[in-house]
């Protein structure tokens, strides 16, 4: 039996002008807060909590962070009372419909002629990992993408590249030009000593084959570090 206290706590107990989804039919999504548009992907509470007030916990997790709330596990989410591997599956999938849509939202990229543009290609296979990746952007002569390719993955702070694996690809699709790219989890943006170094190394390999290395980005979540913006290619 459904307890008074509870009762006074449920969202169907409130105004339709202030339940969630009520309020996101009639005046929209874009009026919804945060942790609105998350109680209704939670859909129902607890005899304590409401969906709303598990949706707020939910956020305090990560201090409000959505990029935060994107990287974390079902397991990480599942760690609140009252949401269950069914809700943390639901939220998770949302919130990687709205990473996707970040990149999907941009036109095509007929060409790269920035680092800037380089980053956002590379967006959607970089972002939120919790373990470094290191993957080659090959282009045409005209630094038209030819495709994106794994090069290696790793932990945390490291992974390693094998040059026979790297170069590979790029004589394959006939590249003229390539674009180095690796995460560092921390969004730490500054290079290593290891990356400085790794990077020397693929731009000998680079001038031997005849290929131009334009640049090598370090992706660090919303911000990246360019080696041919900083005069370091």
């Amino acid at each position: 039996m459904t307890s008074k206290k509870a009762e006074i706590k449920g969202i169907k107990s409130w105004s339709e002008q202030d339940r969630p989804r009520e309020k996101l039919q009639s005046k929209g999504p874009v009026t919804l807060s945060d942790a609105e548009l998350l109680a209704i992907l939670i859909n129902t509470g607890t005899k304590e909590k409401n969906a709303l007030e598990l949706a707020k916990e939910l956020l305090n997790t990560v201090n409000n962070d959505l990029d935060k709330l994107g990287t974390l596990s079902i397991s990480s989410i599942r760690k609140i009372k009252g949401i269950g591997t069914a809700k943390a599956i639901k939220i998770a999938a949302a919130l990687e419909i709205g990473r996707r849509r970040k990149f999907y939202d941009k036109p095509e990229l007929k060409k790269i002629g920035n680092s800037k543009d380089a980053y956002d290609y590379i967006y959607p296979y970089l972002a939120d990992l919790q373990q470094e990746k290191f993957m080659l952007l090959l282009l045409t002569n005209a630094q038209k993408p030819i495709k994106a390719v794994e090069i290696s993955k790793g932990g945390i702070t490291a992974t390693i590249v094998d040059l026979k694996v790297l170069f590979k690809p790029v004589i394959e699709e006939s590249a003229t030009s390539v674009i180095l790219f690796h995460n560092h989890p921390s969004q730490n943006k500054k290079p290593s000593d290891a990356d400085i170094n790794l990077t020397k190394k693929i731009q000998k390999g680079c001038e031997i084959l005849e290929i131009r290395l334009l640049d090598h980005i370090i992706f660090a979540g919303d911000s990246f570090f360019s080696f041919a913006d900083e005069g370091l290619l």
